[in-house]
């Protein structure tokens, strides 16, 4: 009898293949855990999004939050596995590779920026910078070797889209009450630090950031999230959860659109370019149906907000928001023709009290040159390959779904970073440190080698007769 999804649940097959430990030792990838990389990144992720981004450990930066104190410490975990025979994860990760080449980059303007001479704010920066990127680099290398099947790999993706669902409601919320409500989420013994943002107009609307530290950030975040949304509301297999699956598609996407952001709407498009090929015909006229409904109701409810958000692009060099960019452009080359091959130094260029730039592809090049933006490119790059290489691989419709709706993420990542800081906005850069792990993840579940597919940690050996 041959194993099929339908007589496992929601176990994929190649799930049910034991993982080799030692020579004729083996174990299943699907032994019971209470903790491992799957709770420890839901439980982050979670943190990330119901606790506002100001709220942090009594004297600490904004890395300091809650969330990012667990990622650090899945980046210290993930480093201790490497030293140890019995924990470490078997088999080539590539990127793995990328990060720790982008990483390398980082350390090296670190060091170029203390031969340069900090000041004490610069260097105080640079700190902040290195630990924040260690806290990335928890969410990217746990999920990337940290996942050893397609349920932990389902399982984190569900929990990432009912927290971004609850931030995309909370959003919904403050805008049709015109009140920020992130005062009610405090939580006591932590400590409120850094930029609080206030409802903001914007033509006939308000702007609201939710838990999130800005409304762009909180833009781009659900439309990070969103393609996994509407994965789940295409392959649910039981009715009720492809039903609430429907639901949070359309409170992520009114919450994108409570922030009044082109941020938001260029990211939606480029999510749909990337899953528009693998759907057929009929789930192109559904979402079509669903995207109609959601733009004629708010249309009879908010009318200004849809007039305002259909006139975002107009007229742009005579819109502030865009020409004030542009006017930043000629002193931003000035300084990177300076240093323009490794910048000024890993985190030295401080936004507030320099220049923001609203441009994360200037900032990496001031802060780390030439070689620094390669780099990061290159870390996103490697995720659409070996997410491609995923997909090219399998013949399951869900499993090619999944690994086109992470090829968006790796997409909006690289085309968002030109409209705003992305990387110094924190619930946006660890949520798509997340998607760079997840991009690795599927192509080591879909590898040809079973000795890469089904590689999992050593740690149970002895428990194994």
């Amino acid at each position: 009898m041959s194993v099929t999804t339908s007589t496992i649940g929601l176990a994929d097959p190649a799930d049910l293949e034991p993982s080799l430990l030692y020579e004729r030792t083996y174990a299943t990838r699907r032994r019971p855990t209470y903790i491992d990389a799957a709770v420890l990144l839901s439980l982050m992720f979670v943190l990330l999004a119901v606790i506002p981004a100001r709220e942090v450990l009594p004297g600490a930066t904004d890395v300091g939050r809650p969330a990012l104190v667990i990622g650090f410490l899945l980046f210290l975990w993930w480093a201790v596995t490497r030293f140890s025979p019995g924990l470490v994860m078997v088999g080539p990760q590539p990127i793995r590779w990328a990060f720790f080449g982008y990483f390398g980059v980082l350390l090296l303007g670190y060091a170029v920026g203390f031969l340069r001479g900090l000041t004490s704010m610069e260097a105080n920066a640079a700190d902040r910078t290195m630990i924040y990127f260690c806290c990335f680099g928890g969410a990217l290398l746990t999920a990337a070797d940290g996942l050893p099947n397609w349920l932990k790999l389902r399982t984190l993706l569900k929990v990432l889209v009912v927290s971004a669902t609850f931030v995309a409601l909370f959003g919904v919320v403050e805008y049709l009450l015109g009140r920020d409500l992130s005062n009610y989420l405090l939580i006591p013994g932590l400590q409120e630090k850094g930029w609080v943002p206030v409802l903001e107009d914007r033509g006939s609307g308000v702007r609201v950031a939710s838990t999130t530290s800005h409304y762009i950030e909180m833009a781009a975040y659900l439309a990070l999230v969103l393609p996994f949304a509407i994965h789940f509301a295409i392959f649910a297999r039981v009715p009720k959860r492809r039903w609430m699956a429907i639901a949070s598609c359309i409170i992520i996407g009114a919450g994108i659109a409570s922030t009044i952001s082109r941020t938001g709407i260029i990211s939606e498009v480029i999510m749909f370019v990337a899953l528009v090929p693998l759907w057929t015909w009929r789930m192109r006229y559904n979402i079509g149906v669903v995207l109609t409904i959601m733009i004629s109701g708010a249309a009879a409810a908010t009318g200004g907000l849809v007039h305002t958000l259909l006139h975002l692009f107009d007229n742009p060099t005579g819109n502030s928001s865009i020409s004030v960019r542009y006017e930043r452009y000629p002193m931003a080359f000035h300084y990177i023709g300076q240093r323009p091959w490794l910048g000024r130094g890993t985190g030295t260029w401080v936004s507030p009290q320099y220049q923001i730039m609203d441009n994360m592809w200037l900032e990496i090049l001031l802060n780390n040159g030439i070689v620094g933006a390669i780099a990061y490119a290159a870390l996103h790059i490697t995720a659409i390959t070996v997410a491609w290489m995923a997909l090219r691989r399998s013949k399951e419709r869900e499993v090619r779904h999944l690994c086109a709706a992470l090829i968006s993420t790796q997409f909006m990542g690289l085309i968002v970073a030109a409209t705003f800081d992305s990387l110094a906005f924190l619930t946006f850069a660890t949520t798509l440190g997340l998607t760079v792990g997840m991009c690795g993840t599927v192509w080591r579940l879909t590898h040809p080698q079973r000795m890469v597919r089904t590689s999992a940690t050593r740690s149970f050996a002895g428990r194994v007769s």
